[in-house]
C-alpha cells in the first residue's frame, strides 16, 4: 500500500498546473543539472567566501569555518520544508504562491515585497562585488567610477542574456557551475594539498580575535560568514514552470544545492586558511582583501589571472540566476494583480517565453541602486547587503511558518516529495533555526553611531512599512481572485487525480 501521504501515480506538468488553476505559458526546457545549476550559482560558494573571507577571519578568527556547517545543517532543514511545498505547488514565483497557497494574499505580499527588495539588493551588491574582478584581471584602479562602470556592465550583459530565453539560461547556469567547482573545490584542494603554510589545528585557535572579551561573542559575530553563504537554494522553485517533471526535480535540485555547496565552502574556505602566508595579518585586519594575494602566492600571476577568469564566470551566471529568479517572483506578483503595474509586468515574450518586463525591472533597479552607493558613503555596500541577507531569512521563514500552520491544521503534504511523520519536527525545528538567524542578523552593532549600528533593521522597517503602507491603502488583496489558503484542499484533489 503507498504512503496516503504521497500522490501515488504520478500526475503530467500540465496536469498538476491545471489543478492548481494555472496554464502551461513556458517552455519546459530546464532539466534537473539545469535547474542544480541555477540554484548554485545563485548560492555561488565563490562569491560568499570572496566577499566575506577576510570579515570572518578577523571577527571569529579559523574556528569562523564552523559557522559553515552550522548554517548549512540549518538551511538544509528549511531545503527540505521548502521541497514539500514545491512538489505540491510546482509553480513560478516561489516564495510568493507558497505563501499565499499556504496562508492568504495579505501574507504573501508582506512576503514577497521583503523577499524581492531583498533579491534587487542582493543582485545589485553581487554585481559590486564582481566589478572588483573585472577591474583585477584588465589591471584597472579600482575607483568608485570604474566600479560603476562595470557594476553596470554586469547588470546589462547579465539582462542581454536572460532577453534570449531559458535556454541561455541554463546553458549559462551550467558553464558557472562548472566555474564555481573549479574555483572553490579545485582550487581549495590544490591549496590544502600543495600549498599549507599553516597546520590544521589552526581552526581550533582563536588567534587573539577575542581581545579581552570572551570568545562567544567573537565566534557569534562572524555568523554572517555563513548566514550570507547559503541562501539561493529556492530559485530553483521561482523557474518551476520552466523545469521538466519540476514536482520531484526542483526538491533534488535544492537538496543538491545546499550539500555541494556546504561541500564546496568548507574546501574553500580551509584552502585559503591553510595556504596564508601571513594568517596572523588577515586576523588582526591588516590585509582586507586577502585571497588575491593568497592566490598569487600560490599559483603565481599566471595561476592568478586564470582564477580572475573563472571567478568572473562565476559571478556573471550569479546575477545572471538572480536577474532570472527576481523577474519570475515579479512575474508571479504580477500574474495575480498584486502589484502596481501587474498588466506591463505579467507579459511574456512569444518568442523567448520569458517575463521581459519584469526582467527590464531585475536589472533596471538594481542600476539605480549601484548609482545610488557610488554617491554614499564607503560602508554603504556592507549595509546594504547585510539587509538582503536579513530580508530573505525573513522571507524564508514565512513560509516556513505557513507550513507549519497548515501542518497543525492538518495539511499533509501531497507532492511526490514528503517527508512524511519526520515532516512535522523537520519543520519545527526549521523555524527554531530560522528565529536564531535573524536575531544573529538583527543584533545592533556597538559603533556608537545610532544609524550605523541599527541599519539593518532600519532598512528592514523602511521596507517592510512601505509594503504595509500599500497593502492597507491600495488594498491589492482585493484586486486578485488568485487561490489563497488553499493547502489542504489541494493535497485532497491532487490525491484524488492521482488514484
Amino acid at each position: 500500500m503507498p504512503d496516503e501521504r504521497t500522490v501515488s501515480t504520478p500526475l503530467g506538468d500540465t496536469e498538476h498546473l491545471n489543478a492548481l488553476g494555472y496554464e502551461d505559458s513556458f517552455h519546459r526546457s530546464m532539466s534537473l543539472w539545469a535547474t542544480f545549476a541555477l540554484g548554485f550559482t545563485y548560492l555561488s560558494p565563490l562569491v560568499g567566501i570572496y566577499s566575506l573571507f577576510a570579515l570572518a577571519l578577523s571577527t571569529g578568527g579559523p574556528p569562523s569555518i564552523f559557522w559553515l556547517i552550522i548554517v548549512a545543517a540549518g538551511q538544509l532543514l528549511v531545503s527540505l520544508v521548502f521541497s514539500e511545498v514545491v512538489s505540491q505547488y510546482p509553480i513560478h514565483g516561489g516564495i510568493y504562491p507558497w505563501t499565499r497557497r499556504l496562508w492568504g494574499r495579505r501574507y504573501a505580499w508582506m512576503a514577497a515585497w521583503i523577499y524581492i527588495w531583498a533579491m534587487i539588493v542582493s543582485i545589485t551588491a553581487i554585481a559590486e562585488y564582481g566589478s572588483g574582478f573585472f577591474a583585477n584581471l584588465f589591471g584597472l584602479a579600482i575607483t568608485k567610477e570604474i566600479t560603476l562602470g562595470l557594476t553596470v556592465a554586469l547588470l546589462v550583459f547579465a539582462l542581454v542574456l536572460n532577453f534570449t530565453g531559458t535556454k541561455t539560461l541554463g546553458r549559462v547556469a551550467q558553464i558557472g557551475l562548472a566555474a564555481e567547482l573549479v574555483g572553490v573545490i579545485g582550487v581549495g584542494l590544490y591549496l590544502l594539498i600543495f600549498q599549507r603554510h599553516n597546520d590544521f589545528g589552526v581552526f581550533f585557535t582563536s588567534m587573539g580575535v577575542e581581545g579581552d572579551g570572551n570568545y562567544l561573542s567573537a565566534f557569534l559575530g562572524a555568523a554572517l560568514a555563513g548566514l550570507f553563504l547559503f541562501y539561493g537554494f529556492e530559485a530553483c522553485g521561482d523557474v518551476a514552470e520552466e523545469v521538466a517533471d519540476p514536482a520531484r526535480q526542483i526538491p533534488k535540485a535544492m537538496v543538491m544545492t545546499i550539500l555541494v555547496g556546504g561541500v564546496s565552502a568548507l574546501f574553500s574556505f580551509a584552502g585559503y586558511v591553510l595556504a596564508a602566508p601571513n594568517l596572523q595579518a588577515i586576523v588582526n585586519g591588516e590585509d582586507a582583501d586577502p585571497i588575491p594575494h593568497i592566490l598569487e602566492a600560490s599559483l603565481g600571476p599566471v595561476g592568478a589571472k586564470i582564477f580572475l577568469v573563472v571567478a568572473l564566470t562565476a559571478f556573471l551566471s550569479c546575477v545572471l540566476s538572480l536577474q532570472a529568479a527576481a523577474s519570475r517572483l515579479l512575474f508571479s506578483f504580477a500574474r495575480d494583480g498584486m502589484i502596481p503595474g501587474h498588466r506591463w509586468l505579467s507579459k511574456v515574450s512569444e518568442h523567448s517565453k520569458v517575463p521581459v518586463n519584469s526582467l527590464i525591472v531585475a536589472c533596471g533597479i538594481p542600476v539605480l541602486l549601484s548609482i545610488i552607493i557610488y554617491v554614499g558613503p564607503d560602508a554603504l555596500l556592507t549595509q546594504v547587503t547585510s539587509f538582503a541577507v536579513l530580508g530573505i531569512y525573513v522571507s524564508f521563514q514565512s513560509v516556513v511558518l505557513a507550513s507549519l500552520r497548515q501542518r497543525i491544521k492538518g495539511w499533509r503534504p501531497a507532492g511526490p516529495f514528503n517527508l512524511g511523520r519526520l515532516g512535522f519536527a523537520v519543520n519545527v525545528a526549521a523555524l527554531v533555526y530560522g528565529i536564531g538567524a535573524m536575531l544573529l542578523l538583527a543584533w545592533p552593532g556597538s559603533s556608537g553611531v545610532f544609524v550605523n549600528d541599527w541599519i539593518v533593521l532600519i532598512g528592514l522597517g523602511v521596507v517592510g512599512g512601505s509594503g504595509l503602507l500599500y497593502l492597507f491603502l491600495a488594498r491589492p488583496d482585493r484586486h486578485s481572485d488568485a487561490p489563497q489558503g488553499d493547502a489542504i484542499h489541494i493535497a485532497e484533489i491532487l490525491r484524488s487525480l492521482a488514484r
